[in-house]
């Protein structure tokens, strides 16, 4: 039997990169609408502002998506100088937490069906 704990789910992805490139030309890139937009269109935003900016360190931005389950995230890009001259660009993507409400009626809801005229 497995006693352990399992660990609690995160509500995202974190992926870690290490690039050659000086911090200060990766966060002209995360955070400069027009060099943004790039790569990160404005159309896969909710907002196209950062709805967070620690200047130089972390920007944080509300995502959209067209299908359900998760209409809208937020992703976090945080960088930092790394010890071979290069950045270490942290991406944070985090997702909604599910409530366990439901948003529709289960389909045995047991109350009386419609009828329809044809």
């Amino acid at each position: 039997m497995n006693r352990q704990t399992p660990e609690a789910p995160k509500n995202g992805i974190e992926l870690e990169y290490d690039l050659d490139e000086p911090p200060q030309k990766v966060w002209r890139a995360i955070s400069i609408p027009a060099f943004r937009a790039m790569w990160l269109p404005a159309e896969a935003l909710a907002k196209p502002e950062a709805i967070d900016i620690k200047p130089g360190e972390e920007v944080r931005y509300r995502l959209r998506e067209d299908t359900p389950p998760f209409l809208e995230s937020t992703v976090t890009f945080r960088i930092a100088a790394n010890t071979q001259g290069g950045t270490s660009l942290r991406i944070i993507h985090d997702l909604p937490i599910n409530t366990g409400r439901m948003t529709k009626a289960a389909a045995n809801c047991n109350g009386s069906p419609i009828k329809l005229a044809a």
